[in-house]
């Protein structure tokens, strides 16, 4: 289940958590946020493990044999809780976190300590971040909660006051190449890298995924749209039936398409695009766009991303996206306002 060993830019993370166990003063809950791709999780788990370990090692660390790590292993442990939604991209239901605190109101079975994961926190809904605000307020015997989020600020204020903090960022570049490649991550560690946002374990699965060769699909199926040459219906009914890959990381690649176009106009170092292997194409683009009007649809392009956690109809976000598209090619400015909701991405998918 978990892993004996932490990535190498965790460290300090681990140093710190190592002393809340070495002076025997464990928070009632800790919030790791920062970006996907890191390991947070990870992290997370290795905690965990150390805590519910019947033979800690010296520095605190789980030692991997006793009954409880092989439990752990198996995912059998009966002192850890991982509370998750059902479906990816679905609220953590009130059932659960009922389910949870019946549990808590009981004894750890073995003598160290009972510990709940939540992932990804922010997706509590009211009536469940409710509920779970109780156990914060009225923690078990030796219980420690973790919650795990990429967008803590989606988490009540109630519930992130009561955690300690644990602010995962994105390690130093040098560092997540070295790891990368040390991995098996040999041909585009960089440009990889580069699509994953600096995030490392990102950058691993996309190698496995062929990702690279799949964003040169979409954009070329992009720029087909801008030329007239192909019908951006078409274009929208493929994207979105599509399972390779998710919908935020292509809208986060056409925004990041949009940003370098940006650049291109004003004659940026290649250093600084998003990215540098398309500039050529980008560069033609430029030059026959009005910069207002890219302005306006890189908004539209971030609202929609921002709009998939809701109950939207995502093949008629795609197909206004892409149309506002072509008609920006076609007349050179976009004429949309960043306010605007005249495209039906809030449309009720039931």
């Amino acid at each position: 289940m978990g892993e004996l060993t932490l990535y190498p830019w965790q460290q300090q993370h681990w140093h710190r958590l190592r002393s809340y166990i070495q002076q025997n003063r464990i928070p009632q809950a800790l919030l790791f946020s920062g970006p996907a791709g890191q390991g947070r999780r990870h992290l997370a788990e290795y905690y965990a493990r150390a805590l519910l370990c019947h033979a800690p090692q010296d520095e605190g660390t789980p030692c991997g044999a006793c009954a409880a790590c092989k439990l752990f292993d198996g995912g059998t442990h009966p002192d850890f809780i991982a509370i998750e939604p059902d479906e990816p991209g679905k609220a953590i239901g009130i059932d659960k976190v009922r389910q949870l605190i019946v549990k808590l109101a009981l004894k750890p079975q073995y003598q160290a300590y009972r510990v709940a994961i939540f992932q990804p926190a922010d997706a509590l809904n009211t009536a469940s971040a409710n509920a779970f605000l109780k156990c914060l307020e009225e923690p078990g015997e030796r219980t420690c909660l973790l919650l795990i989020s990429e967008q803590p600020a989606r988490l009540p204020a109630t519930i992130r006051s009561r955690c300690q903090k644990i602010v995962c960022e994105i390690p130093e570049r040098e560092v997540a190449l070295r790891w990368l490649r040390s991995s098996g991550v040999q041909e585009q560690a960089e440009l990889l890298l580069d699509l994953a946002g600096g995030a490392p374990l990102l950058a691993q699965r996309y190698a496995e995924t062929g990702i690279a060769s799949l964003r040169q699909e979409y954009f070329r199926a992009w720029l087909q749209v801008a030329e007239g040459k192909t019908d951006w219906l078409a274009v929208a009914e493929r994207w979105h039936k599509q399972e390779q890959i998710e919908l935020n990381v292509v809208l986060a690649w056409m925004a990041g398409w949009l940003a370098d176009i940006v650049k291109c106009a004003f004659r940026a170092d290649s250093a600084h695009f998003a990215n540098p292997d398309l500039k050529n194409s980008l560069q033609g683009v430029a030059e026959r766009l009005e910069l207002r009007g890219v302005y306006r649809f890189y908004d539209r392009v971030l609202t929609a991303k921002a709009q998939l956690a809701t109950q939207l109809n995502q093949q008629l976000m795609l197909e206004q996206l892409l149309i506002d598209w072509s008609q920006l090619n076609a007349h050179g400015h976009y004429g949309g306002s960043s306010s605007s909701t005249r495209y039906p991405v809030a449309i009720d998918q039931g």
